[in-house]
């Protein structure tokens, strides 16, 4: 009786943390053989990109659009997942469904994703059956077909991925530890998809070349691939009927029926806490790196390195297919980081540490592009007949060699940040679904303004890559101090309240 007493006069948790408990997704840990089965969903999503991200600037060039004006396809990009993110976030939060709050949304995403890249796929074989003129440069009927299957393609991923991350929070039931592992998986299938996207230019027509050829192979085989690793997963991994009695106040849904997602999201953008708020700084300069980098890694390859210029002669086309090896070597690095995650935080000291450690790596990578271009320029050879021959093996291997060595970041990026997060805004009080449009706004803006400004600004230094990734440079190294210097180191009491409130995606 004595023990039973002493159970009861036990202190108890805050009143919101208590009812975050007794969320029925968050009271037993998932075995973990489902939450890497849940991240393989990752593969499936990222093999139909890894074609896109390594041609995409080639392919929509081969339709007729100027380099210059390449960049703002990609705003279809920021600018959905700025609108689709927070409202998918708020529905997942306070989803009724017998089938789950987050499972619907997967499954749908997934549909969706199904459906836009069959579009981008077959473009240009949909324009030519429309009445392209192949003849042409401009083929208008492709380009948009392409553009409406890329938008479709951003709006279905933000459908898919944020949902499924946010699975993976649930099931970690709060463990900060599982939640970092379980991004890091999600991280390692990200690199499968890539691997598995740089395969196969087996589809060719009169209307596609071997970026059309490459995508459409690539999107058919991601197609198959998506929906049978979501089908297994959603079949194998259970969530229970959520309902608002399962939550604190704060993700009660508004009894006015308005559903008021961009005023919850200014208003958890307002009482954001300092250590939040310097990670969204720190996030978007390590974005401003990335993202020039990301949209021209392949027509750097094809330009500056071969010194081809696109739709004239073959150099281009080798320097991009050549561009493709350096991505695909780019997903193997990236993989392998992604397993030894937990081995480098431990390693360097902690999660920050190792995030602006990378940070500075990515910083001289991207100058290195820039000597690499320069030696590539300074040795460029011509034949006999005077045309340009391709570099030599010293200029592409070093190429080669940076491709390789970004991966290493670039798995962090796709880790560390949300594992930051989940224990700086434990305390938040907004769902999971709502706050990861919150970290996502750091994403996506500076994807926008470098969409905008990428092509002009490099139009102004000579039609080249290199200026943006000079100012990619100089962001990733601020972004590496102030991940060590400003970033607080997660406490322990951070990640109590963690354990307690839920995890952030």
């Amino acid at each position: 009786m004595e023990n039973g007493t002493k159970e009861l006069n036990k202190p108890q948790p805050p009143s919101s943390a208590a009812m975050q408990l007794q969320t029925p997704v968050q009271k037993i840990p998932t075995a973990t053989w489902k939450l890497v089965l849940v991240a393989a969903i990752a593969a499936g999503v990222q093999f139909g990109w890894a074609l896109q991200l390594s041609l995409l600037t080639p392919y929509v060039q081969l339709l007729g659009i100027p380099h210059k004006w390449a960049a703002y396809i990609w705003l279809c990009g920021p600018i959905s997942g700025m609108l689709v993110q927070p409202i998918v976030g708020y529905y997942s939060d306070h989803c009724q469904s017998s089938f789950g709050r987050r499972r619907p949304f997967i499954a749908s995403g997934a549909g969706c994703v199904a459906i836009s890249v069959i579009l981008i796929g077959f473009a240009a074989d949909i324009g030519y059956k429309a009445g392209d003129d192949m003849s042409k440069t401009l083929k208008p009927r492709a380009v948009t077909v392409f553009v409406i299957g890329f938008w479709i393609l951003d709006v279905a991923n933000n459908m898919l991925q944020g949902p499924c991350r946010a699975l993976l929070a649930d099931l970690c039931s709060g463990d900060t530890r599982r939640m970092r592992s379980a991004n890091a998986f999600y991280s390692f299938f990200m690199a499968v998809g890539n691997i598995l996207g740089y395969l196969f230019p087996f589809s060719k027509t009169h209307a596609c070349d071997l970026y059309c050829a490459n995508l459409k192979s690539c999107f058919i085989i991601s197609i198959a691939l998506l929906i049978i690793i979501t089908v297994v997963a959603l079949s194998v991994v259970r969530e229970k009927q959520w309902s608002p009695d399962d939550a604190d106040a704060a993700d009660e849904p508004p009894s006015s029926g308005k559903i008021p997602v961009f005023g919850e999201l200014l208003g958890a953008l307002k009482d954001l806490p300092r250590p939040m708020l310097l990670l969204l700084i720190v996030t978007c300069l390590n974005w401003i790196a990335w993202f020039p980098f990301i949209l021209f890694d392949t027509d750097w390859m094809g330009r500056e390195i071969y010194g081809g210029t696109a739709g004239k002669g073959k150099l281009y086309d080798q320097g991009v297919r050549a561009g493709s090896l350096g991505l695909l070597l780019n997903s193997v690095v990236l993989g392998l980081t992604s397993i030894a995650v937990e081995y480098l935080v431990r390693g360097v000291g902690g999660v920050k540490i190792l995030w602006g450690v990378v940070n500075f790596i990515l910083a001289i990578g991207l100058v290195m592009t820039v000597v690499v271009s320069k030696v590539a320029q300074h040795q460029r050879e011509h034949s006999a007949n005077g045309q340009l021959l391709p570099p030599s093996a010293g200029v592409k291997a070093g190429a080669l060699s940076l491709f390789s060595i970004l991966g290493i970041p670039l798995s962090i990026t796709y880790s560390i940040p949300f594992a930051l997060a989940s224990i700086y805004s434990s305390g938040s009080g907004a769902g999971q679904g709502l706050s990861l449009g919150v970290l996502n706004l750091a994403i996506v803006v500076p994807q926008m303004i470098v969409s905008v400004l990428a092509g002009p600004f490099d139009s102004l230094f000579g039609g080249g890559n290199l200026p943006a990734f000079v100012v990619g440079a100089i962001s990733a190294a601020i972004s590496g101090v102030l991940a060590i210097v400003l970033l607080p180191k997660p406490s322990k009491d951070a990640a109590s309240k963690l354990s307690l409130s839920g995890t952030y995606h």
